[in-house]
């Protein structure tokens, strides 16, 4: 892999997407070739300097990346995701939706089934087809997010004063769920909301605050580890949604059947479903805004 900071003397294609406003700078590179380091994806994602963004997605074929070549032979294409603070994450939901409308753009898969390579493993992708007439490049997109581990010991969330238990939900990455009177209480979200005890999340951990909307209805806002308060979080919402049965007695293992749970994100709407299985789909939009190339000085690791 090439050193980015002293060989990418020429622009560097990019573009831009969302998913449910949840954004990602979106950096084309099937034979992971660009070396990305974290200053590099700091300053891209930067919204005053750089291109801005909650995450970058390095697109990189899974046979040309050191830690997806053994996915390979089950998905050509691996999510190499980082946070905006440039540090690498295990998987972001939001972000497999507008990686999957990435590669149906640039035509890599069409509408219908693929599946993706990331940290969190294989993730089974559906693309909708686009309704007719309406000029879309595509329908919505549902993802295989897995199945949710729920560690028994959870942490006490506060801010302002105010303190909620909070239930960990691992979905290939670290979740804290508290349900909250007012999404206001979770304060401005600009600094990590303070839990105890710190032992139980050792590498930092998203947490969602939540609030009830009507029946298997919820609205959330998120605090992203690495990227602040977020639009919206895939593996967030789903967080939420499997937090939500377990408090409302619905938990689809228990009950032999499946359920759905609306959450509503600052950005939009998602549709979770978790099955008595324990898989749990995510269904949303996902949009590609722009496209552009990157000046060579912003890539450089040292700049003047």
């Amino acid at each position: 892999m090439g050193d980015v900071s002293t060989s990418q003397t020429s622009p560097l294609p990019f573009l831009k997407g969302h998913g449910t406003e949840n954004d990602f700078v979106i950096v084309p590179d099937p034979d992971n070739a660009v070396d990305l380091p974290a200053a590099t994806v700091a300053r891209l994602c930067d919204r005053r300097a750089g291109i801005g963004g909650d995450g970058l997605l390095h697109v990189v074929r899974s046979a040309a990346h050191p830690e997806a070549r053994h996915m390979a032979g089950e998905a050509e294409w691996f999510m190499d995701y980082r946070n905006a603070d440039g540090s690498v994450a295990e998987m972001c939901g939001n972000g497999v939706r507008v990686f999957a409308r990435y590669l149906q753009r640039a035509g890599h898969i069409d509408a219908g089934d693929m599946s993706l390579a990331t940290r969190g493993g294989i993730k089974k992708v559906h693309i909708a087809k686009a309704p007719s007439g309406s000029g879309a490049t595509g329908g919505d997109i549902t993802v295989s997010m897995g199945r949710a581990v729920l560690p028994e010991e959870g942490v006490t969330v506060s801010v302002d004063g105010r303190s909620w238990p909070a239930r960990n939900v691992n979905m290939g990455n670290p979740h804290a769920v508290a349900f909250v009177e007012e999404l206001a209480h979770a304060g401005d979200l600009l600094t990590v909301p303070p839990f105890t005890p710190a032992s139980v999340y050792p590498d930092g951990v998203n947490v969602e605050f939540v609030v009830d909307r009507g029946d298997r209805h919820v609205a959330m806002r998120v605090h992203e580890r690495g990227s602040g308060e977020t639009r919206s979080c895939g593996t967030g919402a789903c967080a939420v949604a499997v937090a939500a049965a377990r408090r409302d007695n619905l938990d689809p293992a228990v009950t032999g059947a499946p359920v759905t749970y609306t959450i509503d994100v600052p950005g939009g709407r998602l549709v979770i479903t978790e099955r008595p299985d324990g898989e749990i789909e995510m269904t949303g939009g996902a949009v590609i805004v722009a496209e552009g190339t990157i000046d060579p000085v912003l890539l450089e690791t040292e700049r003047p």
